[in-house]
C-alpha cells in the first residue's frame, strides 16, 4: 500500500493516505454508473425476448457471493490498518485514528459501490450466459480452427500425450478450480490495498469489461466445449471433478432448453471466449499496472497453467484462449478509459504492502 510520507519533528516518517484526487469529480463515478445500467438494460432485454426471468441459483451469483466477499474485504481491511498503524506507530498515531485517516466515509462509500457494481455486472453476465444456450452451437467451426492451427492436430490431445493422462489430470484439475478464488482475492485487494478509490476502480471496471466482452463473445460463436464436441479425446483422461461438472452443465443446459419455465432452469456453459483465460491475464496486466513485479510474476505463472488447462481439460479451444487474452487487454485499456478518462495510466497506483 503506497502512502504519501509526512515527518515528525524527530524525523520519524509517519504514512498517511494518498488524496483523493477524484473526491469531488464525479464524471468517472457517472460514467461507471452508466455502464453498469446500460449493461443491466441488455439483460433485461435479453430476458424478455426469451421470456426467462433473471435467476440467483441458492443466491450463489449476488447475495452469497456478495457476503463472502465483504468477509473477504474487512480481513483485508483490518490488514490494511494495521499495517499503516505500524509504519505510524513511532510518530504517535494511534489505530483508531490511522483507520479514521485511511477509511473515510468516501472511501467506504465508494468502495461498497464497487462490490455491487461488480456483483450487479456479474449477475447480469451469469444470466446472459445460460440464456445462450437458445442459440445453435459452433463447435465444429472451432474444431477446424484448431485443427489448422495445430497442422491437422487436437491440442489437447498433444498435451495429454506431452503431459501424461493422470497425475497431470489431476493437478491441472485443481489449479484451474483455483479460478474462481484467485479473481476474487485479486479483486478485494485492489479495493483494500491501493492508496486511492480511483485506482482500484480501474481494476473493477476492468474485470466488469471483461464479463461484458466476454458475454458477447458467447454469443458470437456459442459453442460448448471441445469436451462434448470431440468426448473421444478426453475419455482416457484420470476421472476427477471436471468430468462430473462437465456432465452437470450439459444437463443443466438441457434442462433449461425443454423447461425455460422452471425455477431451477439455469445454464453455465459456453466456450469462446475462455474467461478464466480473460480474467486471469487481467490479474497479471493489473498486477502491472499497479507496479507489483512479483506478484506479476505470480500472475504470469499462474496464467500459463489456466491456458494448459483450459485446453488439456476440454472445457476450451485453442482459440478461445486466444481470445481470452485479447478480452483482457482490451478489457483494460477501457478499464483505464472509463476511470481515467484517458488511455495512459496515471501515477499514484501503485499498491504495495
Amino acid at each position: 500500500m503506497d502512502a504519501i510520507g509526512s515527518r515528525t519533528t524527530t524525523g520519524t516518517r509517519v504514512d498517511t493516505p494518498a488524496p483523493e484526487a477524484s473526491h469531488r469529480e464525479w464524471g468517472w463515478v457517472l460514467r461507471v454508473v452508466a455502464l453498469v445500467a446500460v449493461f443491466v438494460a441488455v439483460a433485461v432485454f435479453r430476458s424478455r425476448q426469451v421470456d426467462v426471468p433473471f435467476r440467483d441459483p441458492h443466491g450463489k451469483l449476488f447475495s452469497a457471493k456478495l457476503v463472502s466477499t465483504v468477509e473477504i474485504l474487512l480481513v483485508f481491511v483490518a490488514v490494511d490498518i494495521v499495517v499503516r498503524w505500524l509504519r505510524g506507530r513511532a510518530g504517535g498515531a494511534s489505530l483508531w485514528r490511522t483507520a479514521r485517516t485511511r477509511w473515510t466515509p468516501y472511501r467506504i462509500a465508494m468502495i461498497a459501490l464497487g462490490l455491487v457494481a461488480y456483483q450487479v455486472v456479474y449477475l447480469s453476465y451469469r444470466n446472459l450466459k445460460s440464456w445462450d444456450v437458445f442459440r445453435t452451437p459452433q463447435d465444429d467451426l472451432l474444431l477446424k480452427w484448431d485443427r489448422w492451427l495445430f497442422f491437422g492436430h487436437s491440442p489437447a490431445v498433444l498435451l495429454h500425450d506431452l503431459l501424461g493422462r493422470d497425475v497431470t489430470a489431476r493437478f491441472l484439475t485443481d489449479w484451474y478450480e483455483a479460478f474462481s478464488t484467485v479473481v476474487t482475492l485479486s479483486l478485494v485487494a485492489a479495493l483494500a490495498f491501493t492508496p486511492t478509490v480511483r485506482s482500484a476502480f480501474v481494476f473493477v471496471v476492468s474485470a466488469m469489461w471483461a464479463w461484458i466482452i466476454g458475454v458477447g463473445s458467447y454469443y458470437l460463436i456459442p459453442t460448448l466445449g471441445p469436451f462434448h464436441a470431440a468426448p473421444a479425446e478426453f475419455a482416457g483422461l484420470t476421472r476427477t471433478s471436471i468430468q462430473t461438472t462437465q456432465a452437470t452443465y450439459v444437463e443443466q443446459r438441457a434442462h433449461l432448453l425443454a423447461h425455460p419455465e422452471a425455477h431451477d432452469a439455469f445454464a453455465q456453459i459456453s466456450a469462446f471466449a475462455s474467461l478464466h483465460c480473460a480474467l486471469t491475464t487481467l490479474v497479471f496486466l493489473m498486477a502491472r499496472y499497479y507496479g507489483l513485479r512479483v506478484l506479476s510474476w505470480a500472475a504470469a505463472v499462474f496464467l500459463a497453467g489456466t491456458l494448459v488447462a483450459t485446453v488439456y481439460l476440454g472445457w476450451h479451444f485453442a482459440v478461445d484462449d486466444v481470445a481470452g487474452i485479447a478480452i483482457a487487454w482490451l478489457a483494460v485499456e477501457l478499464g483505464k478509459l472509463t476511470v481515467n478518462g484517458t488511455w495512459r495510466s496515471p501515477t499514484g497506483g501503485r499498491a504495495s504492502l
